[in-house]
């Protein structure tokens, strides 16, 4: 609570679905089947019945779209805002392998699967994990499909993991960037005077799907748009402007406390 939502603000429902649904996308971004969730909740002293209620149902609501049952867990009580601990257990599907993001190759195209930014407008609390659309990434693209991780703390934060992982560069194109700044993120930059680009790569919570493929997408039955390609390490990661420059891609996503 006050990190990743506010029980002052949000409905328990919503704080119970997105807790799951955090896990799930986890699940999509190594394409792999979930199968079941263990959840354990830090209730603060005194909370009512009706909210651990309302949170086993979001949960229930979140789990069940992919048929992950709850299997076990923990609730306690402390002095201390609310808590949730999920633990997910997956497993392969049938057609392929877990993908994992260490294994980008340079030449690989790079593409998502969503409009990002301007996801703390509410977004944040009812994205659809991409588990399906991961399922059929695997079994179209195959070995094709290189890489792939989903979009947690910002495009600008987590392309730069994937790349460190796999030892590689990346170049994101300005213009193809432009087709995938969602409406929240020209919403937000009108209230807070921050461009749509920077809340595109770096608000965070978009839980879309990053992905590095060899060679083309067209018949994957999957709606992707392409961002830019992987280069060699040494070129760092870097946003070549519509203009021909290009610029490191310094901008920071969400970083969490330790």
């Amino acid at each position: 609570d006050g990190v990743h939502f506010d029980r002052q603000a949000h409905d328990p429902h919503a704080i119970g679905y997105k807790a799951i649904a955090c896990s799930l996308s986890d699940c999509a971004a190594m394409a792999v089947r979930p199968v079941a969730a263990t959840v354990s909740l830090a209730l603060p002293r005194g909370t009512d019945l009706d909210i651990l209620e309302r949170l086993f149902a979001g949960m229930r609501a979140a789990t069940e779209s992919f048929g992950c049952a709850i299997v076990g867990g923990d609730t306690t009580a402390w002095d201390k805002p609310l808590a949730i601990d999920v633990a997910m257990v997956a497993e392969p599907f049938d057609t392929h392998p877990p993908v994992l993001r260490s294994r980008a190759r340079i030449g690989d195209r790079l593409f998502v699967t969503g409009p990002l930014g301007g996801s703390l407008l509410g977004r944040h609390l009812s994205f659809q994990p991409r588990v399906s659309e991961a399922r059929k990434l695997g079994e179209s693209l195959g070995r094709r499909l290189h890489a792939m991780m989903d979009l947690s703390d910002g495009l600008a934060t987590d392309l730069p993991r994937l790349c460190r992982a796999s030892g590689v560069g990346a170049r994101l194109d300005e213009g193809l960037l432009m087709a995938v700044i969602s409406d929240d993120a020209r919403r937000a930059a009108e209230e807070d005077g921050r461009s749509p680009q920077k809340h595109a790569l770096a608000d965070g919570e978009d839980f879309e799907l990053l992905l590095a493929v060899e060679g083309n997408v067209e018949a994957v039955d999957v709606a992707l748009w392409p961002i830019g390609e992987i280069v060699p390490r040494h070129e760092g990661v870097q946003l070549q402007t519509e203009g021909g420059e290009m610029q490191e891609l310094s901008i920071q996503g969400f970083e969490h406390q330790t």
